[in-house]
């Protein structure tokens, strides 16, 4: 079991908010990643990109798609950064999606409430009660919760680490376990640096428990039964888009840092486009060869895999 965090206090966490700051501009400009690209192109996310492969060898995996256009997919943590572009996303591609939110007003102005494929509805992942009457008739389950490391306006109302990585994925967990002949994959959106939590810089991240609670859920979820797949992205770029509507959000795209570099283990450092892992999540839900995988993930400078699913299975593959 992994322990849980003991909480600084008072100047204390000034001063790692502080040094934190620090000490991740210090590692990012050591990888020649301290640029953010902040372009923001009009165009759909459904435009085809010239993909490029870098030169890991690949091992022949049979995939086929498990879930498909048409399929009922519940996505967390809807209203934020990476959750919104999620649902825009699948929604594009003709998935029907269940936005969780805790306030609908929100869903709704960000969503709009037309769209027959698209239904928003509220829960508390903290209260597992409220959860379970939205796993009904579900076929995947997308997680895209998550909070900020160090203390925060977001953290206000019990919205801290423990609550928002452990408490609340546990109960989404447990929801979905109860469903477990239905769902065909549950994909976690977590981070990096989970198994280096101990290791600078990213102890300092994990100062209140973040990174731990993070890795908490990744377990219970390998150790639920439903079939899996986990990504651990870098720091999240472009965006977030939280004042834009539904097709606004269609029409974002990474700029120029658009090449994807994943990992089996949690060895990469770098960000990741929350565009890009938009796409990444649409792609893996559809393929058995990253169910039970784990999967880390930068994005990096050129052209990448865009929207062609045939060049995202090349790259999954890399990895399991």
């Amino acid at each position: 079991a992994i322990p849980r965090p003991a909480e600084p206090k008072g100047a204390m966490r000034v001063f790692l908010s502080w040094f934190v700051a620090l000490a991740m501009a210090s590692q990012l400009q050591g990888h020649g990643l301290s640029r953010i690209s902040r372009n923001v192109v009009r165009q759909r996310l459904g435009s085809r990109l010239r993909a490029t492969q870098g030169t890991a060898t690949t091992r022949r995996v049979d995939c086929k798609a498990t879930l498909a256009p048409g399929d009922l997919v519940l996505v967390t943590g809807s209203t934020g950064g990476v959750g919104q572009l999620v649902v825009a996303n699948l929604v594009s591609k003709g998935y029907r999606v269940r936005a969780v939110t805790r306030d609908a007003e929100k869903g709704k102005a960000l969503f709009g409430t037309t769209n027959p494929n698209l239904e928003v509805v509220v829960a508390d992942q903290r209260h597992a009660d409220t959860l379970a009457p939205h796993l009904e008739g579900v076929d995947g389950v997308v997680s895209c919760s998550g909070t900020t490391a160090f203390p925060s306006a977001r953290w206000e109302g019990d919205n801290g680490p423990e609550m928002t990585d452990k408490v609340g994925l546990h109960n989404l967990i447990d929801a979905a376990m109860k469903h477990k002949d239905n769902i065909k994959r549950f994909l976690l959106v977590s981070s990096t640096g989970v198994v280096r939590r101990k290791q600078f810089p990213f102890l300092i991240m994990d100062a209140f428990g973040v990174l731990s609670y993070k890795k908490m859920s990744e377990e219970y979820l390998e150790g639920s039964g439903l079939p899996f797949t986990i990504l651990r992205p870098g720091r999240l770029t472009d965006g977030p888009y939280t004042s834009y509507d539904l097709n606004t959000l269609l029409k974002a795209t990474s700029g120029s840092r658009k090449n994807v570099e994943l990992a089996k283990e949690d060895e990469l450092n770098g960000e990741m486009s929350r565009i890009t892992l938009a796409e990444a999540v649409a792609q893996a839900i559809q393929l058995p060869c990253t169910e039970g995988n784990v999967f880390s993930m930068m994005s990096r400078e050129g052209d990448g895999p865009g929207t062609e699913s045939e060049t995202w299975e090349r790259l999954y593959k890399t990895c399991v």
